[in-house]
C-alpha cells in the first residue's frame, strides 16, 4: 500500500464498506470473512485479535493506542509538566519515545491510534510519517471543535479540520470524531446539526473515511445515534474495568449494537487510578500493576460490542503487556475477578476530583 493514498481512494473504499452493510453483511459474517482473508486486515499479526469496527468494516486491533502519555516523565525523565497536553513535544527524547512506542505497536499488530488534541495529532503524525499504511488515524483537534463555542458552526468546524490537518501534514484521516461537550446534552439541536453537517462534508470530500463523535453523556449519545445514525459511525466513550452492560433496550450498549456503531473505550485504567505504582520501570508495584492492566483489558474485551479500549501507553514494555493480555484467556476466573474488583474499588476511592465522572460509566 502506498504511503500517501488519495482522498478519492478513501471515498471509494468508504463506499465499498457502506455497500457491504447495505447488502446485509452481519458482524458475524464480516468476522468470518476477515478470518478467511487476513490479507485484508491492516498490519495483520497472528498474535493479535481484530474486531470489526461497526459498519465501517475496518478490522481494528482489539487493543489500540490512545493518544495520552500521562506519566511519561517516569520513562524519559524530567519534571512532571503542569498538564499532559503541555508536554514539550519538541524534546528529542519525547519524539524518540513516541516513535519507539508506535514502532512496537506496529510490531505487535496494533493498527489504530487515536489523537484528541493538537499535541497528540502533531506527535503521532510525525511518529507515523512514512508508515501511515500500518495504522489507522483517529483525529480530534478538540480546541477547534464543538467543545468551544466559537467552533460550533459548520463553517468553523470545516476551517478547523483543514487547518489542523495542514499543520500536521495530513492529507486525510481515517476517523474524524468531533469532541462534543463532556455533557453533550448541553448542545442545542442547531449546534448538533452543524456538527453533523461538518462530518458529512468531511466524509463526502474524502478528508475523513469515517465519522462520529466523542462524549461522556450516555443518554445523549444514545439519542444522537438514534437520530443521526448515518453519521454516527464511530463513537468514543469512557469504559473502565468497572463498566457493566445494561442488556435491555434502555442501555447505550443495545443502541450501539442495533445501529452497528464502532466503539472505542477511553480511560480503561481509570486514569491510572487502578494502579498502585507510578508507572516508573523501577516501581516496587511494577509487576503487579502489569498484571492488573492485563486483567482490566481482558475484562473489557469480554464485551464483543466494543471495538477496542485505547489506553495511553508510555513505553514499549506497556505495549507488550497489553498485547499479551489479548493472547491470554479472556474470561477471568474467580480469583482474578476478585483481584480486579479490589483494584477497581481502590481506583474508585482514589479518583481525582476531576475524574469523578468516570463513575457515571459503571453501566452502559
Amino acid at each position: 500500500m502506498a504511503d500517501e493514498l488519495t482522498r478519492r481512494e478513501f471515498v471509494r473504499t468508504g463506499a465499498v464498506a457502506a455497500a457491504a452493510v447495505a447488502t446485509g453483511l452481519t458482524a458475524g459474517k464480516a468476522a468470518e470473512r476477515s478470518e478467511a482473508n487476513t490479507s485484508k486486515i491492516l498490519n495483520y499479526n497472528p498474535d493479535m485479535e481484530y474486531r470489526r469496527c461497526g459498519r465501517t468494516g475496518l478490522m481494528v486491533s482489539a487493543v489500540a493506542l490512545g493518544g495520552h502519555w500521562k506519566r511519561l516523565v517516569k520513562v524519559i525523565g524530567g519534571s512532571e509538566p503542569e498538564g499532559w497536553m503541555t508536554t514539550d513535544i519538541g524534546r528529542n527524547d519525547f519524539q524518540k519515545n513516541r516513535h519507539e512506542v508506535v514502532t512496537r505497536c506496529i510490531e505487535r499488530g496494533i493498527n489504530y491510534v487515536d489523537a484528541c488534541c493538537k499535541e497528540e495529532i502533531l506527535a503521532y503524525a510525525k511518529a507515523l510519517k512514512g508508515r501511515r499504511d500500518k495504522m489507522y488515524f483517529g483525529y480530534s483537534w478538540h480546541i477547534l471543535e464543538s467543545r468551544f463555542e466559537e467552533w460550533r458552526s459548520r463553517k468553523k468546524l470545516q476551517e478547523g479540520l483543514d487547518a489542523g490537518m495542514k499543520e500536521a501534514g495530513l492529507d486525510h484521516v481515517d476517523v474524524w470524531r468531533i469532541s462534543l461537550l463532556v455533557d453533550s446534552s448541553q448542545h442545542s439541536k442547531a449546534e448538533v446539526e452543524e456538527a453533523v453537517a461538518a462530518l458529512d462534508w468531511a466524509k463526502k470530500t474524502g478528508r475523513s473515511r469515517f465519522i462520529g463523535v466523542s462524549s461522556h453523556d450516555r443518554p445523549h449519545l444514545k439519542k444522537l445515534i438514534e437520530t443521526y445514525h448515518d453519521q454516527m459511525e464511530v463513537i468514543l466513550t469512557p469504559y473502565t474495568a468497572k463498566t457493566k452492560l445494561v442488556t435491555d433496550e434502555a442501555g447505550l450498549w443495545a443502541t450501539i449494537k442495533k445501529h452497528d456503531v464502532g466503539w472505542f473505550g477511553i480511560k480503561p485504567f481509570a486514569s491510572n487510578s487502578v494502579f498502585r505504582g507510578d508507572s516508573a520501570p523501577d516501581s516496587p508495584h511494577f509487576h503487579n500493576d502489569n498484571r492488573i492492566a492485563r486483567l482490566a483489558i481482558r475484562h473489557i474485551l469480554c464485551n464483543d460490542a466494543i471495538t477496542a479500549p485505547i489506553p495511553g501507553l508510555i513505553s514499549e514494555q506497556q505495549v507488550d503487556n497489553v498485547a499479551l493480555a489479548v493472547k491470554e484467556r479472556r474470561i477471568l476466573d474467580v480469583e482474578e475477578k476478585a483481584e480486579l474488583d479490589q483494584a477497581m474499588d481502590r481506583a474508585w476511592a482514589n479518583l481525582p476530583a476531576n475524574y469523578e465522572w468516570l463513575k457515571d460509566w459503571e453501566y452502559v
